[in-house]
């Protein structure tokens, strides 16, 4: 192919590959240096004072320097109309950033640190600063960077094609952290597309769609916190985890009532937490989303936080103070769908590129969202890269997969006809199987001691167990339907509930199928299904003795905790996203009293080994009395990994009546302390309990060798410990 027809293909935008034209090529003892200029009047290569020529006229200047060889150090002196010149060093004169293993890892989707390589990196080649951009648009007939350093003019930075990897690079020297930049595609039906970056680490704020180039400076101090995260399984771990929705937790009324800041919430939500006692904050999504009103579970910028907050190195240190008040922090994550919006993922290079081809499989009818092709190598790689990126990069405790039971199912929201069956006749997506997977194996390889949590709400067998033993890999699956079930039970009329006892304690019996966190999160506090407080029933005093004893009997049944925002204090409003927490509530009583409880709860939780270092074992747990239904009584014990010195019987009430000298059978004789009432006057109780404690005596009761007459208060809660450890006898 001729020069002259390489450049009419360059300036049509058609080239490939501009670098096999563009910049300095040596022939028979002379370089030839060409540069892309439009609007240009002239361009001078210095230092060695060439001019070049024009040699078409859509801004292509050519010329020769004799006796140079290559590599050749140079610049370009670019004049434009005006008496405006720039001098500039040439984007076309630097090597790929990316090597020939990059790409096959890439190809084969096992780049695991993709986001090293792909999207805007500043740095320093050959001693010349900038920024190497790097896309994937495989189908795309060219692709340029456009941004406000050139006027958003894509003849000015075609991009070039590394081989079949199906990735366009380019090093653009002098642009710096703060620039705004897209991705101009040319697709093969030749139309043009703007295209923000999917490896964006920083987004303009919504409406604006740009994406900036970023480097961060930030310096953590919470290496100690990474340190002691590593060492043993947060299966034996204590886990009470506070979920939040950044933008309406808190808001400033003083200015404009805005949601608070990074950096705001690094100070207040941290010290809040930490007071309430929770060891984990898990974040509704803060990847970049366009749209508020999906609460982020619409992600278009997988790689950047959302800017409504601040930037990214203000996220990183909301993360860092979290870990100093010796918080956990999860990340809410959607590898499940992502919107149509048509700058972002979709039809990326003009093909169904991030998303599955056939509609029954890459379009979401419920939603009307896109749904990723977890079939192809380099989507796979782009996902879970990102669950990588976020626990390195901004050192995240763990993620929680969101609708997992819609990446499962090919059927999911879908009746006969639009959809179709797998390989083998089912209806499981074998390809988003194969992702999660290899999401989990490579997350826990990589990242030892960080938690991966599944929100899936079917009966698929083994999602959190090891995928060497046939399952998913998650280390823990939410528990929808013992929430189902509780508030179900919670909702009756004391007087109904002996007909739904069994919604009490049918938990316990799939209880150990899964590693079960048990979730009060916000999806049950929106779309009119109202607060929990107002969910519970009867008048008021029972409608907060019924929350409290809820909390009471979740945090002593087996599996770990999660409370979403407000329903700490008993929020007595439905959720509002675009709206502040009440927090003027807590100048009442009833509303502290409940705070104080979930304080009180978190404390002796945490320092209880009975109460999560066993909690997916059945050996953890046994009933004690789970068949006074005519009573709504149910009374249970946790153990710790030795029972003779960790244990704790929890005794629920609940009915409105109190119960004096109901026996309950106790694992052992001697003083039983009551470590917890949920029905104390702290809390806003009537204080009907046992003064402290009950002493067992020897009479065998409810399978127990020894029992204790107990007081139990009116829909209340009360947990007893033995007073001191008993020492292990031997056998």
């Amino acid at each position: 192919m001729s020069v002259a027809t390489d450049i009419d293909r360059l300036v049509a935008r058609e080239h490939h590959d501009p670098h096999s034209l563009l910049g300095a090529h040596e022939s028979e003892g002379a370089v030839t240096i060409r540069a892309l200029r439009p609007m240009a009047e002239s361009v001078i290569v210095q230092p060695a004072g060439v001019e070049l020529a024009r040699v078409h006229p859509a801004g292509l200047f050519e010329g020769v320097i004799d006796g140079a060889k290559l590599p050749l150090r140079y610049e370009l002196e670019v004049a434009y109309p005006g008496d405006h010149t720039f001098t500039v060093h040439d984007p076309y004169r630097f090597a790929p950033t990316l090597s020939d293993l990059d790409e096959h890892l890439f190809r084969e989707g096992r780049h695991e640190q993709l986001w090293c390589k792909m999207g805007a990196h500043v740095r320093e080649i050959d001693g010349v600063s900038g920024t190497s951009f790097a896309v994937w648009a495989p189908a795309a007939r060219s692709v340029a960077v456009v941004g406000d350093f050139n006027y958003w003019e894509g003849l000015l930075h075609p991009m070039r094609a590394l081989g079949d990897s199906g990735i366009w690079e380019l090093f653009i020297p002098d642009v710096d952290a703060g620039a705004h930049y897209k991705y101009e595609i040319r697709t093969q039906d030749g139309d043009f597309r703007q295209k923000a970056d999917p490896f964006a680490f920083e987004t303009e704020l919504p409406p604006q769609t740009a994406s900036i180039v970023t480097h961060s400076s930030f310096e953590w101090t919470d290496a100690e916190y990474l340190a002691a995260r590593k060492p043993g399984p947060p299966l034996e771990r204590p886990m009470s985890v506070y979920e939040v929705h950044l933008g309406s937790w808190r808001r400033n009324p003083l200015d404009d009532n805005r949601s608070l800041t990074y950096l705001e919430l690094a100070d207040e939500l941290s010290a809040y937490v930490a007071d309430l006692g929770f060891t984990h904050v898990e974040l509704l999504p803060v990847m970049g989303h366009p749209f508020s009103g999906s609460w982020g579970y619409q992600v278009t910028s997988y790689y950047a936080p959302s800017p409504r907050f601040g930037s990214p190195d203000d996220f990183r240190e909301f993360v860092d103070r979290m870990h100093a008040h010796g918080i956990g922090v999860l990340l809410d994550w959607v590898p499940a769908h992502f919107p149509r919006d048509d700058w972002a993922l979709a039809r990326f290079d003009g093909t169904a590129l991030y998303e599955h081809a056939d509609p029954r499989r890459g379009s979401h009818p419920e939603w009307g969202t896109l749904i990723f092709n977890y079939g192809r190598n380099e989507v796979r790689n782009f996902l879970v890269a990102n669950a990588i990126y976020w626990a390195r990069e901004f050192h995240a405790d763990g993620i929680r997969v969101d609708a997992v039971a819609s990446m499962l199912y090919l059927d999911y929201s879908r009746v006969a006809g639009e959809w179709e069956p797998n390989e083998f006749g089912g209806r499981e997506d074998l390809d988003a199987v194969k992702f999660l997977k290899e999401l989990n194996e490579v997350l826990h390889r990589d990242e030892p001691g960080v938690i991966s949590a599944a929100e899936e709400s079917t009966a698929w067998p083994g999602v959190s167990r090891p995928t060497y033993l046939g399952g998913l890999g998650f280390g823990f699956k939410w528990n929808m339907g013992w929430m189902h079930d509780t508030l179900g039970y919670f909702q009756q009329d004391p007087i109904h509930r002996r007909y739904h006892h069994h919604e009490l304690t049918f938990s316990l019996v799939y209880a150990f199928t899964e590693n079960f966190v048990l979730p009060l999160s916000h999806d049950e506090v929106v779309h009119g299904k109202g607060s929990l407080i107002n969910k519970m029933a009867g008048d008021r005093w029972q409608q907060l003795a019924n929350l409290r004893s809820l909390y009471a009997y979740m945090w002593a049944h087996p599996g770990k905790k999660l409370l979403f925002m407000g329903q700490e204090f008993a929020q007595s409003d439905e959720w509002d996203a675009e709206s502040s927490l009440d927090w003027h509530l807590l100048e009442h009583g009833e509303h502290a009293g409940v705070q104080s409880l979930v304080r009180d709860i978190n404390g002796v939780y945490r320092d209880t080994p009975a109460l999560w270092e066993v909690d997916f074992e059945g050996h953890g747990f046994w009933w004690i009395e789970p068949n006074d239904a005519d009573s709504n009584i149910v009374a249970f014990a946790r153990a710790g990994k030795d029972p003779s010195k960790d244990v704790l019987v929890c005794v629920c009430n609940l009915s409105p009546i109190p119960r004096e000298s109901y026996r309950v059978g106790l694992p052992r004789g001697g003083r039983w302390i009551e470590r917890f009432n949920s029905d104390s006057s702290h809390y806003g109780g009537t204080d009907t309990g046992n003064l402290g404690g009950v002493d067992a005596d020897p009479q065998g009761w409810h399978g127990q060798p020894c029992s204790a007459a107990v007081t139990l208060p009116p829909l209340g809660v009360v947990w007893l410990t033995p007073e001191r450890p008993v020492k292990r006898q031997a056998p």
